[in-house]
């Protein structure tokens, strides 16, 4: 038995990394619980594991006395001679004996390869918990086995990785045996073992990609200053570049945009802005809003407060579908931003439209009372204002309201 010991051991020598000597001391341990068991707490013993040689020795030391009174530490002057006293031993001499695994009986031999499965169990989930501590916030690649109603279970290396729902890319499909990127998120102990948590969806997936993809941010030329990010659907990436010869945000798109691309698919088609990170909160502010026009922003450091003025026919680019975009914006920045709408004068809008082409939006009834009051274009109804249209019987000052709102969204639209 102690040689299938020592060599199951030496082979987890090999195979995970583990220090022989802590292996050994495990087994020594295993097996001076195996003699205080036969010989009681109080006995004096030594336990020698040679790694090396596949061999377990057990010596028991007990003193030799006349009369026994306590046959786990003491053995009989009789009993010495009885086998053949070779040292001229004698009383109040030690006696070491080397003691066989058969004279432990079977029902100890078996607690104690219990006690040593036990044992490599621990052993071998405080590796993986050690190995995968090693890779917080790094990028592994397994394969899915598993997929389950709020989670998916990817191997890699033979070990178990959990990819929640919360972590995983909102409307990705997944598929039994497909390869699949994250990174590790977190790693938890638990009465099963290691539990080790992996993330798409994590801010620190994108930067990793950024990595990958970018020998410039991989190298430090372009650092990434900030990350916000709503999975799935958008993300804004501040970057700066170290090297005024580089423009951090051409490096980062790539030759026809041939490096975002990559991580876009990856993202499974996450839209990503790359913008020039500023100090200066209002630069950083008006680039994080691009590619709407800005008139204005007022900025309140203390309060990390912003009120951006904008046209209009803006708004709707600085809010985004959704809310999106400003949302990420005020994650990027870290500024709450509010928007104040500046109506544009009609005049400078590029180009009119004919009453005719709103009569879906306004509905026939609006339309006809307009167009039999002479108003033929959308500008021409904007131009009268409030006030004048008043004076058409059938329309009151929130239907009026109304009117005007659906014709400017129009030429936002067309913005």
């Amino acid at each position: 038995m102690n040689v299938d010991i020592v060599e199951s051991f030496a082979q987890m020598v090999r195979e995970k990394g583990v220090d022989k000597d802590v292996l050994a001391g495990i087994i020594e341990e295993i097996f001076g619980v195996l003699v205080r068991k036969k010989f009681g707490e109080d006995a004096k013993y030594d336990v020698v594991v040679n790694m090396d040689r596949g061999d377990i020795e057990i010596f028991l030391e007990r003193e030799i006395v006349e009369t026994i009174e306590n046959p786990n530490t003491q053995i009989s002057i009789e009993e010495v001679n009885r086998r053949g006293n070779d040292d001229e031993l004698e009383v109040g001499d030690d006696f070491v004996e080397k003691l066989e695994l058969s004279t432990f009986g079977r029902r100890l031999i078996t607690l104690a390869k219990q006690g040593l499965n036990q044992k490599i169990r621990e052993i071998e989930k405080e590796i993986v918990f050690n190995e995968y501590k090693d890779l917080l916030g790094e990028i592994v690649v397994g394969d899915i086995y598993q997929i389950r109603k709020n989670d998916i279970l990817v191997n890699h290396n033979k070990n178990e990785l959990i990819l929640p729902r919360s972590e995983q890319i909102p409307y990705e499909r997944y598929k039994k045996g497909e390869t699949v990127r994250a990174i590790v998120k977190e790693v938890k102990k638990s009465n099963m073992g290691p539990l080790i948590i992996v993330s798409r969806a994590d801010n620190t997936f994108l930067r990793r990609l950024f990595e990958i993809e970018i020998p410039e941010i991989y190298d430090g030329i372009i650092e990434i200053k900030a990350i916000a990010r709503e999975p799935g659907e958008r993300a804004k990436v501040a970057v700066e570049s170290q090297d005024n010869r580089i423009d951090a945000v051409g490096a980062c798109v790539g030759m026809k945009g041939v490096r975002i691309h990559a991580i876009v698919r990856e993202l499974n088609n996450e839209n990503i802005d790359v913008v020039n990170y500023s100090e200066d909160p209002t630069v950083f502010i008006q680039k994080s809003l691009a590619p709407a026009k800005l008139k204005k922003i007022e900025v309140n450091n203390a309060a990390k407060k912003a009120i951006v003025t904008a046209d209009s026919d803006q708004v709707s680019l600085i809010v985004g579908r959704n809310g999106v975009n400003i949302r990420l914006a005020m994650k990027l920045t870290g500024y709450e931003i509010e928007i104040l709408r500046e109506e544009k004068p009609f005049e400078e809008y590029e180009e009119d439209i004919e009453l005719i082409d709103l009569k879906e939006e306004l509905g026939a009834d609006i339309y006809e009372l307009l167009i039999n009051h002479r108003y033929d274009t959308a500008i021409e109804v904007l131009t009268a204002g409030t006030e004048k249209l008043k004076e058409i019987e059938g329309l009151d000052e929130a239907k009026i309201n109304e009117i005007i709102e659906i014709i400017k969204s129009q030429f936002e639209e067309e913005e």
